[in-house]
């Protein structure tokens, strides 16, 4: 035999095994294709497509509140602005926290330890992991929350927002009028608003971030102000509240729609492996993922109870097992129904993080797979009639928790959220965090 005739042969079995490959990848593209067409309420694959930033017709938005470039601009740099946290207990730590301390892009928009901290913390490191107790601020007093700060990525998704669904004056809260106590933060939703735009307002309050129209004037704001609201009347337009409306317009667009699954959603049928494509096979299939996140945010409004257990004290920085945000949707609607149940997540830009759950009791992804898998509940405290009936084992394989993970970690991972981060802001101070620490993590001392 000829080197001639080795070399058809080789290049003959290599173009079988190319159609081959090709076969294969052409059955998983069509079956994750039928799947998810079964599950999208539309029949479509539209259904799971987050629209462009800029696609303001395709972005839900408040009717009281429609969302505009000049709004979306302010509310950025709002976010991220340290200037304006100037209603705080402790005198030291003036000026040196925003809402992104605990919502920054390096984490997905969460923060990057357990337990987010805004007044009274110090430092960032990378991306945010390095964040700690200021020590002259007393931990029962400094800004901490007591459950894991829920990301603002894809939000427009949610109608209700927090663990508990508390901020939001439409949807489930229809008729929750009488838990909206005056002289607390739920007092909000008498504006009327959606979710982001309750919890916004409400989230300056309680973060000590204060407005007036002298400081928005110092640090070069006003005309962003007039930008954005030239309809609403001078003496009402510098207030919390325009800030907090401004700054649920620009969270609105804050959106993962450049992860992979969305370009593989667009046709770019490369963008996922075939491990992930069997991942996300399973996520709409066997492992029953899609019952409870569908949609373009891979989330629902739905609350369940899984049997997670609340903070561990050895990871956070103040905690009170008393706070009656660890009883979920029951904290806000004392209905006995709702004792333990929290609002389903999104699953976008999980990838990196170390703390899940409302109270921040699961390490990595694959871990809440696995505790999902098995359905055995960390919390034991909690009775096993108040579990949800989707908590039960899906005797998935090792293989398949791979692939499920794969998915989930990478295909639903926008490596880009950057572009929703200003590069200065108006004040010149540093950000998220301004203060000492912070200033040297972040290099703008």
């Amino acid at each position: 035999m000829t080197i001639r005739h080795i070399i058809y042969i080789l290049l003959f079995a290599y173009f079988l095994i190319s159609c081959e490959q090709e076969e294969n990848f052409t059955k998983i593209d069509e079956r994750l294709k039928a799947a998810m067409e079964r599950k999208s309420e539309t029949g479509t694959l539209d259904f799971y497509q987050l629209p462009s930033s800029t696609d303001f017709s395709n972005i839900p938005q408040d009717p009281k509140n429609p969302i505009s470039p000049a709004k979306i601009e302010l509310g950025k740099l709002l976010f991220h602005e340290t200037a304006f946290s100037t209603d705080g207990k402790f005198p030291n730590t003036l000026q040196s926290y925003s809402c992104a301390s605990c919502h920054h892009a390096g984490a997905g928009f969460q923060a990057g330890i357990a337990q987010g901290i805004g007044e009274g913390g110090l430092g960032f490191g990378v991306q945010g992991e390095s964040r700690m107790r200021n020590t002259l601020c007393e931990a029962s007093l400094c800004d901490v929350q007591p459950v894991r700060s829920p990301t603002i990525l894809n939000g427009a998704y949610q109608e209700l927002m927090l663990w508990n669904g508390q901020f939001g004056a439409t949807g489930l809260n229809t008729g929750t009028e009488a838990y909206w106590t005056e002289e607390t933060p739920k007092a909000v939703n008498n504006l009327g608003f959606e979710g982001l735009e309750t919890q916004a307002i409400a989230g300056l309050k309680v973060h000590r971030i204060a407005y007036s129209q002298e400081a928005i004037e110092d640090f070069g704001y006003k005309a962003l102000f007039d930008n954005a609201f030239p309809n609403v009347a001078a003496e009402e337009r510098y207030t919390i509240e325009q800030a907090g409306l401004a700054i649920a317009a620009y969270e609105r667009t804050v959106m993962s729609n450049e992860a992979p699954f969305q370009q593989y959603l667009q046709g770019n049928l490369q963008a996922m492996s075939n491990e992930e494509k069997h991942g996300a096979l399973l996520f709409f299939e066997d492992a029953q993922c899609v019952s409870c996140h569908t949609g373009p945010a891979l989330n629902s409004m739905e609350f369940h109870a899984l049997g997670v257990r609340e903070f561990n004290q050895a990871d956070v920085i103040h905690y009170n097992p008393e706070d009656p945000a660890q009883f979920g949707r029951f904290s806000f609607t004392e209905q006995d129904e709702d004792m333990y149940r929290f609002k389903v997540p999104q699953l976008y830009n999980l990838k990196g993080l170390e703390f899940f759950g409302h109270g921040a009791s699961m390490r990595s992804i694959r871990q809440v797979i696995n505790y999902k898998n098995l359905a055995i509940p960390e919390n034991t405290s909690i009775p096993r009639e108040r579990l949800s009936d989707q908590f039960v084992p899906l005797h998935l394989t090792d293989q398949e928790i791979n692939h499920l993970t794969l998915f989930i970690e990478n295909s639903l991972f926008d490596p880009n959220l950057e572009r929703y981060v200003p590069e200065t802001l108006p004040s010149g101070y540093c950000f998220p965090n301004n203060d000492p620490v912070s200033q040297e993590d972040l290099g703008c001392n």
